[in-house]
């Protein structure tokens, strides 16, 4: 799929991480994700946008307890995340040190996928299941 078929992202799940340089760095080496922009001062991340290769992306920045509405826990994110090639990015992540938290399965429905915690303790799920088809 080249690039121009790739819809630009209107829903980006969000995280914070207590590193949230490590977290980028692994999302990009374990997982494939595509660093797009960090901005920050020193250690710290006051945001960043990773796309995925496939379509879509996430927003992530550097937990701080400062009363914003975007004081989240680090480790309490969980997102399922689309891909075509499901068996490749497993090995990717296994081989990346991520801790896989379900191996490569099948499912009744059809998805073939696998799930895996990165190291601030968020959880992934990759699979071929891209949802049903929407009727409006």
């Amino acid at each position: 799929m080249s690039d121009d078929n790739i819809p630009a992202p209107t829903v980006w799940p969000t995280l914070r991480a207590d590193d949230a340089r490590a977290l980028i760095t692994f999302l990009v080496d374990a997982f494939g994700f595509v660093e797009v922009a960090a901005h920050g001062e020193g250690a710290i991340i006051h945001h960043a946008e990773l796309a995925w290769p496939e379509g879509g992306g996430i927003m992530l920045g550097s937990h701080r307890d400062d009363g914003s509405v975007w004081t989240l826990r680090p480790g309490t994110f969980g997102c399922y995340v689309v891909t075509a090639d499901p068996d490749g990015l497993f090995a990717r992540a296994k081989a990346a040190g991520a801790e896989i938290r379900q191996d490569m399965h099948d499912t009744d429905y059809g998805s073939r996928g696998f799930a895996a915690r990165d190291p601030e303790g968020n959880l992934w799920s990759f699979g071929t299941y891209r949802g049903e088809p929407r009727t409006v």
